[in-house]
C-alpha cells in the first residue's frame, strides 16, 4: 500500500473501508495522534429508528482510535483494543464529535509500565459531544500494548 503514504492520516481515517460510508470528517489530527476530533454525522445510515445516534456506529469509531494512537506512539509494538466500553448518557440527536487526547502524563506512566513489565494495558478515557457541547457518550477503552516478539507467561490450570 505505498500509494496510501502519499495521503494525510487523516485523509487515510476518513477512506478506511469501516468508516467511509459513515461520512466521517476529521476535525483535528496532532500528526503523533496527542489530539483526534472527527465529526460522526447524523445522517440517514446513523440514525436509529427513535431519531438518534445507532450506538453501533459510535463504537466502530470509537474502538480503533486509542489503539492507533498508541501505536503511533510506541512503533514496533503490536497494540489493539482489549476492551471497549460505551456508557450511553443522553441521546445523540445531532452530528456528533468524538473527541480523544493522549496526554504526556499518560505516554510517560505507559513507557514506565512497559520497562518495568514488558508490556503495558493504559485505559482511555474520551467521548462523543453533541452540537450543544454536551457529553453524549462516554468511552472506557483498554488498550494492550506488547513489545514484538513479546511472549506471555504461561500459567498453570490447577485441576
Amino acid at each position: 500500500m505505498p500509494l496510501l503514504k502519499f495521503f494525510s492520516a487523516a485523509t487515510r481515517l476518513r477512506f478506511y473501508p469501516p468508516f467511509w460510508l459513515m461520512g466521517l470528517k476529521v476535525l483535528q489530527m496532532d500528526p503523533l495522534w496527542r489530539a483526534v476530533h472527527i465529526k460522526l454525522p447524523l445522517t440517514r445510515l446513523s440514525k436509529n429508528p427513535g431519531g438518534g445516534m445507532f450506538g453501533g456506529f459510535q463504537a466502530s469509531l470509537a474502538d480503533p482510535i486509542a489503539a492507533l494512537a498508541c501505536l503511533k506512539s510506541f512503533p514496533g509494538c503490536e497494540v489493539w483494543t482489549r476492551n471497549l466500553q460505551l456508557n450511553f448518557i443522553r441521546e445523540g440527536r445531532t452530528d456528533l464529535e468524538l473527541r480523544f487526547e493522549f496526554t504526556d502524563e499518560q505516554l510517560a506512566d505507559i513507557r514506565q509500565e512497559i520497562q518495568q513489565k514488558g508490556r503495558s494495558n493504559p485505559v482511555f478515557e474520551y467521548g462523543f459531544y453533541d452540537q450543544d457541547e454536551q457529553l453524549c457518550t462516554k468511552i472506557t477503552c483498554r488498550v494492550a500494548i506488547r513489545p514484538e516478539g513479546y511472549v506471555p507467561q504461561t500459567r498453570k490450570i490447577k485441576d
